[in-house]
This record gives C-alpha cells, structure tokens and sequence, in this order.
C-alpha cells in the first residue's frame, strides 16, 4: 500500500518538534541537502529500519539548530541529522 503523496497530514520527519510520535508512510530523498546520493541516502535508511509503516518517534535534539536528532523507530534509537530526517515522510 502507496501513502496519496499529496496528502496534507503527511509531513517530513526533519520538520517535526522533539515528542513528535507517528508512522513512516515513505522515502523521498530528492531534495534533502543531504551530502549523500538520493539512492545512497534511501539505501542507508532502510538499513536502519526506517520502512513504510513502522513507528517513529523524535526522543531528543541537539542544542545547536536543533540538530542532531535522536529517533526512535520501532524499538531502537538512531541519531540523525534533520537533512536525512527530511527523507522520511510520516504521518
């Protein structure tokens, strides 16, 4: 099952406040500013386990720009830069 990209709840995970708690409805690295290619960025998420419906949850971030951010997927904790975070759609 496809998430409506045009759906107006759907927000991209590096936009969310720390608390922000939702479901991971896709990947779109296109336009991140991340360093990284669009395919290596997606590539690399997955392996972490960011996949269409787990859960996602923002636990901490850092004091300057709020960057780095601590999230919780399913049921372990990554750090992650909020120009990766920006990948992530969720709902």
């Amino acid at each position: 099952m496809t998430s409506d990209p045009n759906n107006s709840q759907d927000i991209r995970l590096g936009h969310a406040d720390r608390g922000f708690v939702g479901k991971i409805t896709r990947l779109d690295a296109l336009v991140t500013g991340s360093s990284l290619s669009p395919q290596e960025l997606e590539q690399r998420l997955v392996e972490m386990g960011f996949v269409e419906g787990a859960r996602v949850e923002i636990l901490h971030e850092g004091t300057i720009r709020r960057d780095p951010i601590a999230v919780r997927v399913d049921s372990t904790t990554i750090a992650l830069r909020r120009s990766e975070a920006m990948a992530v759609i969720v709902e």
